[in-house]
């Protein structure tokens, strides 16, 4: 069961789609936008434009909080205008605190349990995606070294954490 401490004593929450997301360990105050598939099926990542340095919340996932694995995903950088949300991702430890306000006036507070950094060429799909017997939460951006030819980082960094309680606004 989730800490009680945190206002509600429930092990998972029920959807709601999440309004905004904050990190305090690496200073990220955010609104939290969706994202879909692209035509290929692969997953999409926020689009040039306004919303490039927000993340956004992989709508074919859970919702944060409820069961199984909900997936936000944001930019590192960008080339034209240096760090982006996720900048820092990689530098979370576990133990710290992710907070998600939901449509429904909840505050998810999710603990981080590990961070790791996987190749591109083989990225553990089964590992982020697949079901969880808890309420997860995957944050994924990008790392490790630059490929000039491809233009894109050559790994994942992906945040792994549980939800560790729940605030009713």
């Amino acid at each position: 069961a989730v800490a009680s401490a945190y206002g509600l004593s429930t092990a998972v929450l029920p959807a709601a789609r999440p309004v905004t997301i904050t990190i305090p360990a690496i200073n990220v105050s955010s609104p939290v936008s969706s994202v879909g598939l692209n035509p290929e099926h692969t997953m999409e990542v926020p689009h040039p434009g306004p919303r490039y340095d927000q993340p956004a919340w992989y709508r074919y996932s859970p919702t944060p909080g409820e069961l199984g694995p909900s997936v936000i995903v944001g930019h590192v950088d960008s080339a034209k205008n240096g760090p982006s949300v996720f900048f820092a991702l990689g530098a979370l430890e576990p133990g710290q605190r992710i907070d998600i306000a939901r449509t429904d006036g909840i505050t998810a507070a999710f603990e981080v349990d590990s961070v790791a950094s996987f190749p591109k060429d083989s990225f553990p799909t089964r590992v982020i995606y697949g079901d969880t017997d808890y309420a997860a939460l995957r944050l994924i951006t990008c790392g490790g070294s630059f490929d000039k030819k491809t233009g894109n980082y050559r790994n994942n960094i992906v945040v792994f954490a549980h939800l560790a309680g729940a605030v009713k606004a």
